[in-house]
Order: structure tokens, then sequence, then C-alpha cells
């Protein structure tokens, strides 16, 4: 069953002072850029530096006592795992944060600042089991996008969308596990029926690309390095949302993706990571396939890499 919107509105209820209603600004670098009217949803603005402290509250807010005196574990590559160390934080709850070694340190430093206890594992594939055995020993798992709870949280970044922005024919937003996009596009295509949603994958962790190519979620080892969007799957929850409310999933490399961090930085004058990077170079092909008519949003989702891991990336990938 998909989330509706009377589930987004109920968490935007309940998470109105814990977030921030973030920025949705008309671009004029990106419009210089890209040849269209476009408009920005700048969630990297949002407290703990993403969109993920919105289903992060909505979930802890959803505990009853015991589940809160338990506290909470979470698998995060990155933004998931700051979120909930800082929401739990904030609502006196206990959190739990497993990451794969390949996170970012600064994540992890974030995370245990917020109090959290984290634990790092070799690969995702070992964080989501070892979450499994936490879970079983009494703690809630607060999922990153496999739960309708957290995807209407989720969701309040396009009800938000929807009711700030002018007009719009395209919204382009990242996918990672599917939880942001499948909140936006429930909340979009429910007050802007017209409104096309384009999701957007790096290689290497194009997991929603694959499986709706095979028509059901399948599994992979992911090797993008940009590791907030690297599940090891997506799930049926999102996919489902994704099949039935998104236009199509657009796959660009990991190059394209850092240099679209950068593009944003020279032009947009925001600090992105490459996670939001990657909706430039889809939103150039987004112009290619619908036409220069378009007026294109851009769902920014989040500004967590320092500035030594963006210029480490554009040396690597010999991106000017």
């Amino acid at each position: 069953m998909l989330v509706d919107l009377a589930a987004i509105e109920a968490a935007a209820r309940n998470i109105q002072h814990d977030v921030v209603r973030t920025p949705t600004v008309e671009s004029p670098g990106l419009t210089d850029l890209l040849g269209v009217p476009v408009t920005a949803k700048l969630e990297l603005l949002q407290r703990t530096g993403s969109f993920k402290a919105r289903g992060a509250t909505a979930k802890l807010r959803s505990l009853d006592d015991a589940e809160r005196t338990a506290g909470v574990v979470a698998v995060s590559g990155g933004n998931h795992g700051i979120a909930v160390a800082a929401m739990a934080d904030t609502l006196g709850v206990k959190a739990t944060i497993v990451m794969p070694r390949s996170a970012p340190r600064r994540a992890v430093e974030l995370a245990q600042r917020h109090g959290a206890a984290v634990h790092l594992t070799a690969d995702v594939t070992e964080a989501f089991a070892l979450s499994a055995s936490l879970q079983a020993e009494g703690l809630t798992l607060l999922h990153p996008f496999d739960d309708p709870i957290v995807i209407a949280g989720q969701g309040t970044v396009g009800l938000e969308f929807a009711q700030d922005a002018g007009p719009l024919t395209d919204v382009l937003v990242s996918i990672g596990g599917g939880g942001l996009i499948a909140g936006v596009a429930a909340a979009l295509r429910a007050l802007r029926p017209g409104v096309r949603v384009w999701g957007v994958e790096t290689e290497g962790s194009d997991t929603m690309a694959q499986a709706l190519a095979a028509g059901a979620p399948v599994t992979m080892v992911p090797t993008s390095i940009v590791t907030t969007l690297s599940p090891p799957a997506v799930t049926a929850l999102t996919f489902g949302h994704v099949r039935a409310l998104v236009e199509d999933v657009l796959v660009v490399t990991d190059a394209e993706a850092v240099r679209g961090s950068l593009e944003l930085a020279e032009t947009a004058k925001v600090w992105t990571e490459p996670a939001a990077g990657c909706l430039v170079p889809a939103a150039r092909r987004v112009i290619e396939r619908v036409g220069g008519s378009c007026r294109l949003g851009l769902v920014v989702c989040g500004g967590n890499a320092t500035v030594a891991d963006v210029l480490a990336w554009a040396e690597r990938f010999h991106v000017a």
C-alpha cells in the first residue's frame, strides 16, 4: 500500500516543531546553467544537514514508552545515522548506529557527538545483519526507508515543495533506498498531479534502476563513492512507490555527480554532497527528453560532505 497525502500531512503536524521548513527558492544560477527555469528545495539546510531528520523524527515520535526506554538501532551510510543520533538525543531516546567502514568519518564523529553508540562493520550487508541482531535483543529498528512512517516524514519535503514552489513540470529526487522519492512523489502526485517525478542514482548504487529492469527488488554490492545512496537493495515498499509514481530513474556516473556538486557550488552557491550533485547531470537528460519548455524542481537532499572529500573525488575523477 502506498503512503497517502493524509499520512504525510499527519507527519508534518507531528514534526513541525522539530525540523526546519527549508527554503524553496528559484535559482538564477542553475537557470543560467541549464537554460530552463529551476527551483531548488534546499534540504541541505535541514537540521543535521539533510532531509533525513524528517523521517527519523516522525518515527521517533511514534514510539511508545517501552520502545523509547529500550532505544533504537539504525543502519546508515552517513546521513541517516547523523539524523537518528541527533534527533534521538533531542527527544531523549538512546540510539545505536551501525555503519559500514566506508561511511564518511565526519558522519561517524557527528553520530558519536550526539551521544549515539556507533558500531562499524566491514560493509553495508554486515551492517544490516548486525542491526537485525540488535533488534532481536530489544531495540526498535529505525529503518532508513522501509517504513511507512519514515516515508511519510520524508514526504513532508514534497508537501512543502508543492506548497511553496511556483509552476513546475518536472522534479528530480536522488534515490538511495527510495524513502525520499517515495514520500516526495506521493505528495507531489496528490497535490500537483501533472508534475513528473524523476529519480536519480549513481552507477554502482543503482539498485532502484536495476529493480525496475528486473520487475522486483534485487540485491547488489554497492561500489559507488556516494555512500549515502548505497543500500544493497531497495524494498518492496519503496519499489512499489517508484513503479507507480515516478516517471523514470536516471543513472549517472560518480564523476558526473562530483562535477554536479562543483557546479552547484559555483552556480547555485550551495555546498552539496554528490548525492545531490547527481541531480545536475540528470537534469540535463530530463531537458533532452521533455524539451526546453520544462520548469525543473531539484530536491537538494544534503550537504554533508567535507571540502577535502569533494576535492579528493574531483582529483580522482579528473573533474575540473
